[in-house]
């Protein structure tokens, strides 16, 4: 009987968890249409109020939940402060680069990004973290480098954009990784890091009369204050998806979020999507349907033999 209970509570937090995460990807899908509605706002400004909404947001919620502590806990540990200081300057070049190119009507090379990070951040397991890989998760990494080789001599030019979104986030993913750090906590000390260059580039703004708040609409007002809710919200619905299901499970569920901003793209900004873009995109996909599979047992079973670089310091 105790054990039918408790197989029944795993089974709601197993719900849970999923719902958790499908809210939290399909916020972050979503999240080009908060950015367009702030279009008359220059891209330095929005970053600079999403910094301080944010830190202002999280602060309440630590509040709510009692969890200085915890903060305080972290604040003594130098490694864990110097990792969660490159993750603040990681995330607010990604923020701003995310930010403009939604604006700049660049979309769908953003979601390509976005796609390509799990993958990247496969490769910085393998080369950093000296994580094994299984032949089939290189046959992924394979076909996503050919999807990008393919867009870049296309169009004579790296898809910096993507690129650049894939690599900070990869890398913010690595260095939260070293720091193991509760993901809104980090939150809090990354906003904590930024806010003071991002208040004082908003103070700049208002001395010198060019600041938005105060000459735009209430509405694009609200949008600026809603910001730190628009970022830290969804955060905090992820957390909560993965202390209740497994990694695969987020795993397949993450690709909502740059799907959805692809299609926002494409279908509501009408920015274009040649037969090329789809044959990069097609490698991209079939390296994330192959990663998934492989991160699922499926292919592990099928698989001759596993990769691994070790370490070769000192031989």
């Amino acid at each position: 009987m105790a054990s039918k209970s408790l197989s029944t509570n795993r089974s709601k937090e197993s719900i849970q968890g999923i719902w958790y995460s499908i809210l939290a990807f399909v916020a972050w899908g979503f999240l080009p249409l908060y950015w367009k509605a702030l279009k008359e706002v220059q891209p330095e400004e929005i970053l600079a109020h999403r910094i301080v909404w944010s830190l202002v947001f999280v602060a309440v919620i630590l509040v709510l939940n009692g969890r200085w502590k915890q903060l305080r806990k972290v604040l003594r540990q130098p490694r864990k402060l110097l990792a969660i200081l490159v993750c603040s300057l990681l995330i607010g070049v990604n923020w701003f680069i995310y930010i403009w190119a939604v604006n700049a009507n660049h979309v769908v090379e953003a979601s390509l990004g976005y796609y390509i990070n799990p993958l990247l951040s496969v490769f910085l397991g393998m080369i950093v973290l000296k994580e094994r890989l299984s032949c089939w998760q290189l046959v992924s990494l394979f076909l996503a480098c050919l999807g990008v080789i393919i867009i870049t001599l296309h169009y004579g030019s790296i898809p910096w954009i993507a690129l650049s979104l894939a690599i900070t986030f990869g890398l913010y993913g690595l260095f939260k990784k070293m720091a193991n750090v509760d993901s809104l906590i980090s939150l809090a000390l990354e906003t904590a890091v930024l806010a003071p260059v991002a208040l004082g580039y908003l103070l700049f703004l208002q001395v010198k009369g060019s600041a938005a708040l105060g000459s735009v609409t209430i509405s694009t007002t609200m949008l600026l204050i809603g910001s730190g809710v628009a970022t830290a919200l969804p955060l905090l619905w992820f957390a909560m998806g993965t202390q209740r299901v497994a990694l695969s499970t987020v795993g397949f569920i993450q690709y909502l979020a740059p799907s959805i901003s692809l299609m926002l793209g494409i279908f509501v900004f009408k920015e274009s999507f040649t037969s090329t873009d789809a044959l990069s995109f097609g490698f991209i996909w079939s390296a994330l349907v192959v990663y998934t599979f492989s991160k699922s047992g499926f292919l592990m079973r099928m698989q001759p033999f596993k990769y691994n670089i070790e370490n070769t310091e000192g031989r």
